[in-house]
């Protein structure tokens, strides 16, 4: 994007330049290198050097003093911005007024230009600070919240088990919290859910298609579509009578819509979406759920998305304004030539066209300009053909290069002929048409530029709301990859401490104590700070844990010595994969093996007791799993046989990841 904003600034320079450069002045080339240089290098020493040959030009080869606009807008870079005045003043002394009008416009369209250019390369060094920043405030927000919420009650919890006083309401609760908690960072993005969504329906055997068609993030939008999608696969997984079910995103002005379709529906009322119709009309959306008579069901909410504040458009004021100008001196330029007013009429018509159509072109407006260009040329002669220009410009806008550039040369060649027909000199029709041709570039840079920067603006406004999806699911991930297993964890202990005798009880306590440790370092890890784990010693404790609640446990280690990266994943692996024996089964063994084995290490958690559940294979603990895993180059793998579970994960031991 900036090399075609520069290589459009190089070739309007250039334009102006070979203007004078066939009007005589063999130093035409030097000013233009030497403006080339100070766009991107602002030196004093350039700005003299342009001068002396500029006015060499003008002095010594008899050059139209319209070559001194490059030094006047090469000063209104500078500070000293006021000498574009004194420069102006020589070109009146030194030339009429119709070059000292064109000496003014060269002037603006060089400060136009370069100023874009400038504006084009402060977004885009932007745009990764801008990123990193949103992160950083957004897992600062992050970090409060949870140290507000789960600091304080993991310190509760400590406090009662140094008195000897497990509380299981406070750890019920705060699992609760934390599990919200990350169901709400999740959530916010539409995009996890739709992934969770259709591996879910695979692993019941639905035939799924997904159309995604809208932007993340939706912010609060995204968070309620999530739970509309949610319930919806729920009640097609729980019904057990679909085949095929159709997920699709589609943005539509300001509204977001979401449509789940399944061909699994029985009745007008087979669907239970419980309080979500009232929360997404409290939100000034809509939810409906419509029966087909083919006994397809189509459940459709429809909300408004968040959109952060508009930011003031200068890019396409600054180009605006400069077009205006433009527009205006050339007006007065083929005013002058025509000795008369009343052709203001129709130039008023051209420029208001030109300034009306700036964020786009149209057929009509096209066809009207191309009229008012040619029309009045029988009667105005010479002074209309550089109307011309200002044709070519929007044609170039307008039409893709294939079509607009034979456009454009049919204008010039029009524009040549008509000089021709005219009677006028040859090399005066030879300026006019490469007139023609230049003032077409420079209309089509100062807007162009303008459009590249704002497509610039928004993608790095993209990338900081991309950023702060990415910190949310992180936050999410580990929070329920970590800081879950941890309290679950402590809720386990805190029940059995409950319902032994005092002495009994006091060890499971001083096990709460030490997880309430952990459970803030992992606090720490999910508020963003770097936290490592060892899998040896999640090993160990997944052993104590699985054994207080009665299941017979067989740890066999044989994965040796692991980098920081590995060893942390294969950690939370084994932590995830020990919260769903818990949670999800009713075993009585569970064996934890790990290997290495050419340049890999395996880790396998195997567990009896499975349940008829289907929601396992696509819970946001896999799902966040196999991210993890999929980032050092690993995989995550499932298989059920009969009421067995077996969990592996492979990852290379020397994993590759990225800084």
């Amino acid at each position: 994007m900036r090399r075609q904003a520069k290589l459009i600034v190089v070739v309007a320079f250039a334009g102006f330049a070979s203007i004078y450069l066939v009007a005589g002045s063999p130093l035409a080339p030097a000013v233009f290198g030497v403006q080339v240089v100070f766009a991107g290098r602002r030196s004093w020493w350039l700005v003299a050097l342009q001068a002396a040959l500029a006015y060499a030009s003008v002095l010594v080869y008899g050059s139209s003093v319209g070559i001194l606009g490059f030094v006047g807008g090469a000063l209104l870079l500078t500070p000293l911005w006021p000498l574009a005045l004194a420069v102006v003043a020589s070109a009146a002394l030194l030339g009429p007024a119709d070059p000292v009008i064109s000496m003014v416009l060269v002037s603006l369209v060089v400060y136009g230009l370069t100023r874009m250019i400038d504006r084009i390369e402060e977004v885009n060094a932007a745009r990764l600070s801008l990123a990193v920043t949103a992160a950083a405030e957004e897992r600062l927000r992050i970090a409060a919240e949870l140290s507000a919420g789960l600091g304080g009650a993991l310190a509760t919890i400590a406090d009662g088990a140094r008195t000897g006083t497990p509380d299981v309401e406070t750890a019920r609760r705060s699992l609760a919290e934390a599990r919200a908690a990350a169901a709400g960072y999740r959530a916010m993005s539409l995009a996890p859910e739709i992934t969770t969504a259709k591996a879910m329906l695979t692993a019941a055997g639905v035939t799924v298609n997904v159309r995604v068609g809208h932007g993340e993030p939706l912010g609060p939008a995204g968070a309620l579509l999530a739970a509309v999608l949610r319930e919806a696969v729920t009640e097609i997984v729980r019904r057990r009578t679909a085949t095929t079910c159709l997920i699709e995103t589609l943005t539509e002005g300001d509204t977001v819509r979401l449509r789940v379709s399944n061909d699994g529906a029985r009745t007008a009322g087979d669907e239970n979406l419980g309080d979500l119709p009232a929360q997404v009309e409290a939100a000034g959306g809509t939810l409906t759920v419509e029966l087909a008579g083919d006994a397809s069901m189509t459940v459709e909410a429809v909300l408004p998305t968040t959109r952060p504040p508009a930011r003031p458009a200068r890019d396409s004021a600054l180009s605006t304004a400069l077009l205006a100008a433009v527009l205006v001196g050339f007006s007065v330029k083929a005013l002058l030539m025509v000795g008369s007013l009343w052709p203001a009429a129709l130039l008023a018509v051209i420029v208001f066209m030109q300034l009306r159509s700036v964020e786009g072109r149209h057929p009509v407006a096209l066809s009207i300009m191309a009229v008012l260009t040619f029309a009045p040329i029988p009667l105005f002669g010479q002074a209309w053909l550089g109307v011309a220009g200002f044709l070519a410009g929007p044609i170039l806008l307008a039409f893709s290069w294939p079509v607009a550039l034979p456009l454009v040369a049919g204008i010039v060649a029009v524009v040549a002929a008509a000089g021709v027909l005219l009677g006028m000199p040859v090399p005066l029709t030879v300026n006019y048409a490469i007139s023609t041709l230049v003032t077409g570039v420079v209309v089509y840079g100062l807007l162009r530029l303008a459009q590249l920067a704002r497509e610039l603006r928004e993608s790095r406004d993209s990338l900081a709301r991309a950023a702060v999806v990415e910190e949310r699911l992180r936050a999410a991930r580990d929070l329920h990859d970590l800081l879950g297993h941890t309290l679950a964890a402590i809720l386990l202990k805190c029940e059995l401490a409950r319902r032994l005798d005092a002495e009994r009880a006091r060890k499971e306590l001083d096990d709460v104590l030490t997880m309430t440790e952990r459970a803030m370092e992992d606090l720490r890890t999910v508020s963003g700070e770097r936290g490592e784990l060892s899998l040896a010693a999640e090993a160990e404790s997944a052993r104590s844990l699985l054994a207080a609640a009665g299941i017979e446990v067989e740890l066999d280690l044989g994965h040796g010595r692991l980098g920081s990266e590995v060893d942390t994943t294969l950690g939370i692996v084994l932590r995830e994969a020990v919260t769903n024996v818990l949670r999800h089964s009713s075993a009585g063994r569970c064996t934890i093996t790990t290997s290495a084995r050419d340049g890999t290490v395996r880790l396998v958690v195997r567990n009896d007791g499975v349940r008829a559940t289907l929601g396992r294979r696509g819970s946001a603990g896999i799902g966040n799993l196999t991210t993890r895993l999929a980032a050092l180059d690993g995989r995550l793998d499932v298989r059920r046989e009969h009421d067995w579970f077996e969990l592996a994960a492979t990852v290379p031991t020397q994993a590759w990841v990225p800084a």
